[in-house]
Parts: structure tokens; C-alpha cells; sequence
């Protein structure tokens, strides 16, 4: 008998696996396709390649500016696509090296869940103590009338696969995935369209900062329509109205990106389900007591990281080891492009509305020598604080702003005041002194500014 058995190899899965059989536990891991789940297969490690492939050639078409002469720079997509494959299966690779190190017995198969303590895959009966549903999402294809006959339109899945560089890119839906995709066409030379049914994209991210982004997308080319649904696509034209006007738009490749839906067919007379997702307590744990369900499936959060950490506290919560129940006010979210952004606490919005008395503090990058020398100079860090000087959110428009977000997210998972953050000492010349001088800021007054 197993002590636990996982529905699942993605980020959520494959790191509950490892991590209960080093806590000592007998592990099943079932998984029909791929290990690493859309996560790396077809989600954030591919597009993470195909980003670094894009602002590769962006710097290069730009080398002068570093006093670097560099002509006819040019790109092969058929080898952006193959190194993209080679991360991808280096890494499956790397997870299978893992898994087999800590004797987790790996299952290739639809994992199908007969009650609580028995799984069936492949015609065989797993006996269980635990299981875990880790099953994921995948992308949503709304009924806009014509959507799923056009040969024109892709989902995030088919697109990281192209034979050749559209020339004019239409993306439904601004939210991070269709965003991240305009930056990576975009920088290839596509002419890319965003439609939007909302008021702005990126709505979960703070007001001000989608503004400065925004700014940056146009300067790039990208058009950006927002309050406009899509009523019908035919082949490759596109109808929507704005403003109560029809227009049409017509493109070479369409890209449906107006978020995931959650694999719960298999689950929803099992467990309790509400909108769509199955509904978990702050352990992942479910209506019933040995059954976990952790990632895209109880739709808390659709990130990757979000579903390692869920987890890890799942496997031991149900081990017995006492673990701090999953804290979602604190989950950094993460746009990846040529400038990113980052953020994680409350926007500046949130915090207004809550009548919090509090203190904004803004840097410029432009106010950082490192950032000068790269040859950036287009974005800022805000820090909001309480009268108390704690941190109730951080927002970051800027280049390698996902690499700067870790910080703050491991300061405010400990309480760390900005007072206090003010006592490290923080090297010279980096990046890491933007988010500094922005806590001198938020205490007192900046240096550099």
C-alpha cells in the first residue's frame, strides 16, 4: 500500500512526490503525458526560451547603442524552436533523475480515482492511504461563434510550436499569458494586436504600473485595444465591437489567450466543487480528509510556484508535520518580457480602498548606476508601507523586475519591517539597490534621489 498517491507530475505534483519520500512516506506518481505538467512542457520554461531567443535578437538589432556594430541580424525560428525542445527535454530528464533518486515509483497512465484509498491506471489497483489531485488546467476556448472551426486560431500550446513567424499576431485576452506572447512576437517582427473585453490588461497587477507598461508595449509596435469583445471570428477575420462600433480585423495567425480552465470532470462527484475548481482549506485538503488537491485545480492561484508550495504543505499536513496553512495574500506574480514586471501585497488601489494610512515610495530605475551601465533606464520600484513601516505591497516595472520581486517575497513571509531591510548591507553596482533605495524611502528619504 502507498502512503500517498499524486494525480499528476507538474510543478504541484512531482515536488509533493520528492518531498513526501523524503519525509519518509511510499509514493505513486501517475502522469499521462509528460513530467514537469504544462509548466515546462508547454507553458513556463518554453516561453521563458522563446523570451530569451527574442530579446536576444532585440539587443542585437540594438548593439549600437552599447557602441557595438552588429549588421544584418538575423534569426532562425526552426532553431529558437529546437532550442526551446532541448531545454524542455533536458529538464523532463532532470525531474526523472529526481524522482528515481528519491524512490518515487512513477506511473505512465491516466490515473482514474476509484474511492478514497484506491487508484486505477493501466488496469492495475494502487491500495492508498492519501492522494493528492494535482491534474491541472489547461486553456480555455470561449463560444465565440466560429473560434473552434478556424485554422488560424491556436491556443498557448499549438503557438510554441510555429513552422514560421506570423506576420500579423492577434491575441485575445491581456492578461499575463497573451502579454508575455506579444512581447516575444513582437520582438521577432510580428505586428501584434491585443483585444481586450476588460478596461485594462493585466488587471490583477497595480494601476499605475499597467499604465508605464502599457506605454512601453505602444512604443514597441504592439496595438493594445481594450473594452472590446470579440462577437465572431471567420477563418482569419476577427469582429469585435468597441465603443458600440463593429470592426473587423484581419490577421495571419490568431491567439486565444483568455485563460485556463481546470481538469475537475474527473472529480466533481468525488469532492466538493464550487465555480469550477475543487475547494480546498488553507492544507489543500478537500471534503474528504486523506484527499488533497493542490495547483490549477482548486484555482487559488493558477501559478507554478504557487503549486510547489502547495505541495509541499499538503504532503505534510497529511504526514503530520504541522505546517503553516498556504498564505495567498503573499504570492508574487510575474510578467516576463524584454521589461517585466513584478509585484506581490496589495496594490496601491487595494490599500486606498481599505483606508490604510500608508506611504508610497517610487525609484527610477534611471536613479541606478547598474541599470545606467546596462543600458536601461525605463521603469521604477514602488514600496507601500503602513504607518509601522510594514510592507503591504511591492511593485516593480523594470528590467529583471522578476528576479528583484524574490526578496521582498521572502521579507514579507517573515514580517520584516523596511526598517529593518534597511540594515543589510546591499552591493555596488547592482539592481538590488533600486529596491534599497526605495526602502530608505519608504523609512525616511532616499540617497540617490
Amino acid at each position: 500500500m502507498y502512503d500517498i498517491t499524486i494525480l499528476g507530475a507538474g510543478p504541484g505534483g512531482y515536488v509533493a512526490a520528492i518531498k513526501a519520500s523524503q519525509l519518509g512516506a511510499k509514493v505513486a506518481l501517475i502522469e499521462k503525458d509528460s513530467l514537469g505538467g504544462v509548466c515546462l512542457n508547454h507553458g513556463c520554461i518554453p516561453t521563458k526560451s522563446l523570451i530569451k531567443s527574442a530579446t536576444t535578437y532585440y539587443t542585437l538589432k540594438h548593439a549600437k547603442e552599447y557602441g557595438v556594430s552588429c549588421e544584418n541580424v538575423l534569426f532562425n525560428l526552426e532553431e529558437i524552436i529546437k532550442r526551446k525542445d532541448d531545454i524542455v527535454k533536458k529538464l523532463n530528464g532532470g525531474i526523472a533523475y529526481l524522482l528515481k533518486k528519491n524512490n518515487v515509483d512513477i506511473y505512465s497512465g491516466y490515473g482514474k480515482i476509484i474511492n478514497k484509498n484506491e487508484v486505477e491506471v493501466n488496469n492495475e489497483i494502487l491500495k492508498t492511504k492519501n492522494i493528492i489531485i494535482a491534474a491541472g488546467s489547461r486553456p480555455i476556448v470561449p463560444p465565440i461563434p466560429g473560434a473552434k472551426e478556424s485554422k488560424y486560431l491556436v491556443t498557448s500550446k499549438e503557438i510554441l510550436n510555429l513552422k514560421e513567424l506570423p506576420k500579423r499576431l492577434t491575441i485575445i485576452g491581456g492578461g499575463i499569458i497573451g502579454v508575455e506572447f506579444a512581447n516575444i512576437f513582437g520582438a521577432l517582427g510580428s505586428e501584434v494586436t491585443i483585444i481586450e473585453r476588460l478596461p485594462s490588461i493585466l488587471t490583477s497587477i497595480d494601476d499605475e504600473i499597467v499604465k508605464f507598461y502599457l506605454r512601453g508595449l505602444k512604443r514597441s509596435g504592439i496595438k493594445v485595444l481594450t473594452n472590446s469583445n470579440v462577437t465572431l471570428i471567420k477563418d482569419n477575420l476577427i469582429t469585435y465591437i468597441k465603443e458600440e462600433k463593429e470592426e473587423t480585423l484581419e490577421s495571419d495567425l490568431i491567439l486565444m489567450a483568455v485563460g485556463r480552465k481546470a481538469n475537475i470532470e474527473d472529480y466533481q462527484d468525488l469532492v466538493k466543487v464550487e465555480n469550477g475548481y475543487i475547494v480546498t482549506d488553507g492544507y489543500l485538503k478537500t471534503s474528504i480528509p486523506n484527499i488533497y488537491a493542490i495547483g490549477d485545480i482548486n484555482g487559488k492561484y493558477m501559478l507554478a510556484h504557487v503549486a510547489s508550495h502547495e505541495g509541499i504543505i499538503a504532503v505534510e499536513h497529511l504526514l503530520g508535520k504541522n505546517p503553516k496553512p498556504v498564505d495567498y495574500s503573499k504570492v508574487p506574480t510575474c510578467v516576463y518580457g524584454i521589461k517585466e514586471v513584478a509585484g506581490i501585497g496589495l496594490t496601491e488601489q487595494e490599500v486606498i480602498n481599505k483606508n490604510i494610512e500608508h506611504k508610497t515610495s517610487k525609484i527610477p530605475i534611471s536613479a541606478i548606476g547598474k541599470a545606467l551601465a546596462d543600458g536601461e533606464n525605463e521603469g521604477f520600484i514602488k514600496i507601500i508601507v503602513d504607518n509601522n513601516k510594514h510592507i503591504l505591497g511591492v511593485w516593480i516595472y523594470s528590467y529583471l523586475a522578476t528576479e528583484l520581486i524574490s526578496t521582498f517575497s521572502v521579507s514579507i513571509a517573515n514580517n520584516l519591517t523596511a526598517k529593518e531591510m534597511i540594515n543589510a548591507v546591499i552591493a555596488h553596482p547592482t539592481l538590488s539597490e533600486l529596491s534599497f533605495e526605495a526602502l530608505l524611502d519608504a523609512v525616511d528619504k532616499a540617497i540617490h534621489i
